[in-house]
């Protein structure tokens, strides 16, 4: 139904083919950007992006399962595997597993995984707080409502659950 307050005038057009072409280029080169520092920051460590979710997840939800993490990334263990051993092995996790199932193991940030994810976080922090003073006060809220949006499309586990998305959008 039609809002009588507002006139079709008023809506804003569509965005064009080019101009969504143009958000498409963004969104790959802003990520890279994003991830760049992050990851020369891993790199000297010998580990990689899927190292900073690791951390990341497992640094927003201490005591996460195994099972929990599996489905947060949307990875197969097979892919998890390797990389969480590693992290284990270099003591930046710490896995403690459950009394009332041996097979459960929960994961927590140990100190030195603690300081190297809010390394990693804190320049990406950095990053995007100096984007959203740069783009003006409206900046965050039109962010925030073009990534709901995209989230609301796939189903979102973890911190950012999708009663989260569907809030926001």
């Amino acid at each position: 139904m039609l809002d009588p307050n507002t006139s079709p005038e008023s809506d804003p057009p569509a965005p064009s083919d080019a101009q969504l072409r143009q958000a498409i280029e963004y969104l790959y080169y802003a990520y890279r950007s994003f991830t760049e520092r992050p990851d020369k920051i891993l790199d000297k460590r010998g580990l990689g992006r899927v190292h900073h979710r690791i951390l990341y997840f497992v640094g927003r939800n201490p005591g996460t399962t195994v099972n929990a993490l599996l489905s947060t990334l949307q990875v197969s263990k097979q892919a998890l595997n390797a990389p969480l051993r590693q992290l284990l092995a270099m003591q930046l996790i710490s896995a403690q597993t459950a009394t009332h199932d041996g097979r459960v193991r929960h994961l927590s940030l140990t100190r030195s995984g603690s300081k190297l994810e809010v390394q990693l976080s804190g320049t990406q922090m950095a990053q995007l707080r100096q984007a959203f003073e740069a783009a003006g006060p409206q900046a965050h809220a039109g962010w925030n409502a073009v990534m709901s949006a995209l989230l609301s499309q796939v189903p979102v586990s973890g911190v950012l659950d999708q009663a989260t998305v569907e809030s926001a959008s």
